[in-house]
């Protein structure tokens, strides 16, 4: 299995990129967000990556974050979503936009995505959502005091909820997410929780 490529960048076009390791270009389909945040032509790029295979049809995606890469994952294994759903969906919405849209149940906003029905958004909606565990939610809010306890219970119980689940979506686990949580405003929104805690982590992994 291909995890990564990592190698000079010798083709950039929307939902396209080719990475060259070793004399091999691999060519890569991906979303704007990850073109976007690609380099100019020759210079080093890193793309994680994901071998879609069914039946006559091989195709390598690549994404700039693993975060994205897992959200395409998440994507590919609800009913009726392929690929190419996947990524135009990934196109209009960042990962913490597109956890936030399935912590929230807001099918409604994946239907601005081309392609995608009122029907489809629902099901992404319902399906990812129940490959979250509520038990083990709840229980990171309310089981350790210590993690929360500069934060009122009502708003543990909300705002923070969805943002852990939100991020649980996204792959990351309630170890690493839940001390961060318990540390930042309470009075701050879901969203803006996901987006600090994805921000601090980020800073934390760079040092």
């Amino acid at each position: 299995m291909i995890y990564s490529v990592r190698g000079r960048l010798a083709v950039k076009e929307l939902g396209f990129a080719v990475v060259e390791c070793g004399g091999v270009g691999y060519g890569c389909r991906t979303s704007y967000n990850t073109v976007a945040q690609l380099g100019e032509i020759g210079s080093e790029a890193m793309l994680y990556t994901y071998l879609y295979v069914r039946e006559d049809v091989v195709e390598l995606f690549g994404f700039a974050t693993q975060q994205e890469l897992s959200c395409f994952r998440l994507l590919i294994s609800v009913s009726g979503v392929g690929p190419k759903a996947a990524t135009a969906i990934l196109s209009d919405v960042t990962p913490e936009r597109f956890a936030f849209l399935v912590a929230s149940g807001d099918s409604k906003a994946f239907t601005k995505t081309k392609g995608i029905g009122a029907k489809t958004a629902q099901r992404i909606v319902l399906e990812l959502k129940d490959k979250i565990s509520s038990e083990s939610i709840s229980g990171s809010v309310g089981g350790d005091a210590a993690e929360f306890a500069n934060i009122p219970s009502g708003a543990a119980s909300s705002a923070v909820s969805e943002a852990l689940e939100a991020l649980m979506v996204l792959g990351y686990s309630q170890g690493e997410t839940a001390p961060i949580l318990g540390k930042l405003d309470p009075s701050l929104s879901t969203q803006e929780l996901i987006k600090e805690t994805l921000r601090l982590m980020t800073a934390k992994n760079m040092r």
